[in-house]
């Protein structure tokens, strides 16, 4: 019996993170992978390539996380960390749980995969920002230059994220560009 055949067996013919059932392939989950049955999952096409997929095809994952297969696992969470911009994802990351192994071999792969991306900038909550999400202030912040005072609560949308300094966000509050540290806000 080859690995395909062990792994449809495994999935019920279906794609083990969303449970489509067409286009169906192998997926070593790394780092060093060895290929085995166990460091392998049946994926459909965009599974496979998550930069494909709308945000809302990774809904599944409410329900795949829940697997006892360790490779799946791994992989829901890591897509999970990807989507922490999504509450609804955030939720299923805090219920998802992962033994101390399955944890590691998770958080290795998605290393590599941050490493590449060079500064990452991160909210007082420990959440990633990127470039366009609205943030809250968590106090209020005296904006130097201005003579004003940035309230506690107020949402800045459309943030901007500094190149040079992760620590570092920018964005419109009360009609002005101002540059706010990323201690003081939390993701929306």
């Amino acid at each position: 019996m080859t690995l395909k055949d062990k792994l449809l067996e495994r999935s019920n013919h279906k794609c083990e993170l969303c449970g489509e059932t067409e286009n169906l392939e192998i997926f070593e989950v790394g780092p060093d992978s060895d290929g085995s049955l166990e460091q392998s999952v049946l994926l459909c096409d965009l599974c496979r390539h998550p930069d494909k997929a709308d945000v809302h095809h990774w809904r599944a994952l409410a329900d795949s996380m829940w697997t006892p297969v360790p490779a799946v696992q791994v992989l829901a969470w890591r897509q999970l960390n990807m989507l922490t911009d999504e509450a609804w994802a955030r939720d299923l990351l805090d219920m998802l749980y992962l033994d101390d192994e399955t944890a590691a071999w998770a958080a290795s792969g998605m290393e590599k995969n941050t490493a590449d991306d060079g500064l990452r900038h991160i909210d007082s909550n420990g959440a990633i920002l990127s470039a366009g999400d609205t943030v809250i202030l968590i106090k209020d912040l005296n904006v130097k230059g201005a003579n004003f005072t940035a309230k506690r609560g107020t949402a800045v949308r459309n943030i901007s994220l500094d190149p040079n300094n992760e620590n570092h966000i920018e964005g419109r509050v009360e009609g002005q560009q101002i540059v706010i540290l990323t201690e003081f806000v939390k993701k929306k």
